[in-house]
């Protein structure tokens, strides 16, 4: 909701990178995009390959778009492989409550949520969005 989520993700990750870490950013619908399609062409495991060489991955705009049973796996394969081998920062207006909308299986949101939330620090961003904000500053002027 333009409250500076996917902003203070990125200044997160460009500090890792000048770090000298390995930084992966995915707004998740096309993470999840390129996992499907990957499966399809036989290259899943060189995808994942390539995530677990991540020392952070960045999921953009959690939960924005629906996602099929396949594709809910495929995305809890991708947490599930990041457990405590390397830092996950996600950007979502949506409570944990509504994520069982997102993978339609609740042991499977339970477990995402489990690992997710094990070790990690959430920040809430409350208020109006700064678009908007800006959008009426720029009317009114």
């Amino acid at each position: 909701m333009g409250t500076g989520k996917t902003h203070l993700a990125i200044a997160l990750g460009i500090e890792a990178c000048r770090k000298g870490l390995k930084v992966g950013f995915y707004r998740t619908a096309n993470l999840v995009n390129q996992l499907s399609d990957a499966k399809k062409s036989g290259e899943l495991s060189k995808l994942l390959a390539s995530i677990r060489k991540l020392d952070l991955l960045v999921c953009d705009e959690w939960g924005y778009v629906p996602l099929d049973r396949d594709a809910a796996q495929l995305l809890f394969q991708v947490i599930s492989d990041s457990y405590e081998r390397r830092s996950v920062i996600l950007t979502t207006n949506l409570e944990f409550s509504r994520w069982v909308g997102i993978f339609y299986d609740e042991q499977m949101t339970a477990a995402i949520i489990d690992r997710l939330v094990h070790h990690s620090y959430l920040l809430l961003f409350d208020g109006p969005s700064n678009r908007v904000r800006d959008s009426l500053m720029r009317v009114q002027a």
